[in-house]
């Protein structure tokens, strides 16, 4: 993350005393990337967060859910047709990977165990429902619309929530079988970090005036979050799968933290799209950047207007990366030829002619008010 910001009760400088009100001292726990060379956070826990007294290893579901794309063939994913159920972690249906990146779809209506990512980063995209993010950092409410960043190592767990008579947020009581899920997301699970492109920031970290969002746009969590209990499991993935850690006492016993990593929650309607009069690239609608790979959003804007453009000109072989596009919501140009929950996945050998398929499809340009 690239600004600061202080949960709770800390002391006045780092690695100095902070005492629990029966005397004794609260345990810190550096949350760090790179070793000590990138952002951290300091957590300041009731108990010892390294005192683990069981260990034992869970099948994994996706271990050998992976095949090569061959032969070669453009895909179409109807997310729209996958079956509901389950949790945000475990209900995972995977759609795509490789040595960079994994991309399930999740249709989930009951609450995750205890969940940390040890092996990277994770982008949750919400497209449908409410869910609360409940984390060591604290809390995040995130709808329609939401990415959730979810930094490696976050013990954390996702909670489905309804809308009450009163309209406030509570967790569903749903066992993912008596009504309709209450959340659809997109997963995108990195083997490293997922941050804002790099272009966008300033040499200390600052947003740039020209940067898409900046860092009011980014919520964090509220908390502190404290919960009791003993002998709590907590399901870790490493690279090599998955294993069930028992807590002597629930990790979630953080009374302060300050740093620079931590979840936070960005919603794609405070991306403002660049506009030119002509086609743009695709990078210029980036949100985030991960290792080897990058997320782009294609909002609603005015779209090639010039009297001369082409809308959505050439056709284009990138061979040195390949896109996988997901029609999350209609309204956009390039999601006009799919429905919306209806990720594609073209092979790296076939040129993408986005606009005849466009134009076959009915729709015009946006244009800007005259």
């Amino acid at each position: 993350m690239p600004y600061y910001r202080a949960v709770g009760e800390i002391p006045r400088k780092r690695h100095v005393q902070l005492r629990r009100p029966d005397g004794g001292l609260y345990a810190e726990e550096l949350m760090g990337e790179e070793g000590f060379s990138a952002d951290s956070s300091l957590l300041y826990h009731a108990h010892l967060p390294t005192a683990i007294v069981k260990s034992e290893g869970v099948a994994d579901p996706v271990v050998d859910g992976v095949t090569h794309n061959q032969p070669l063939a453009p895909r179409h994913f109807r997310t729209q047709d996958l079956p509901d159920g389950g949790d945000v972690v475990l209900g995972r249906q995977l759609m795509l990977a490789n040595d960079d990146v994994r991309i399930s779809f999740v249709s989930a209506g009951t609450p995750s165990e205890l969940y940390r990512n040890s092996a990277g980063d994770e982008l949750i995209y919400l497209s449908g429902g409410q869910a609360r993010l409940e984390s060591v950092y604290g809390t995040i409410d995130a709808g329609p619309g939401d990415y959730v960043v979810v930094p490696t190592g976050t013990i954390h767990r996702w909670v489905p929530l309804s809308a009450s008579a009163g309209h406030d947020l509570e967790p569903s009581t749903s066992t993912g079988h008596d009504m309709e899920p209450q959340v659809r997301a997109l997963v995108a699970e990195a083997r490293g970090h997922i941050r804002t492109p790099r272009r966008y920031l300033s040499a200390t970290g600052q947003f740039l005036e020209q940067a898409p969002y900046c860092e009011r746009d980014l919520r964090g969590p509220a908390g502190p979050l404290i919960a009791e209990g003993e002998d709590v499991a907590v399901l870790v993935r490493n690279r090599a799968g998955l294993t069930r850690l028992t807590y002597a006492r629930h990790p979630f016993d953080v009374v302060g933290w300050d740093g620079c990593l931590y979840p936070y929650a960005f919603n794609i309607a405070d991306f403002e799209p660049i506009v030119k009069r002509t086609h743009a690239p695709p990078p210029v609608h980036q949100t985030f950047e991960g290792p080897n790979f990058v997320v782009c959003s294609f909002c609603p804007r005015p779209l090639d207007f010039d009297a001369a453009a082409v809308p959505i000109p050439y056709s284009h072989h990138n061979v040195d990366s390949t896109r996988r596009g997901a029609a999350l919501e209609s309204g956009s140009g390039r999601s006009a030829c799919t429905r919306p929950g209806s990720p594609t996945a073209p092979s790296r050998v076939r040129l993408k002619r986005p606009y005849e398929a466009w134009r076959r499809a009915g729709r015009t340009p946006m244009r800007p008010p005259s």
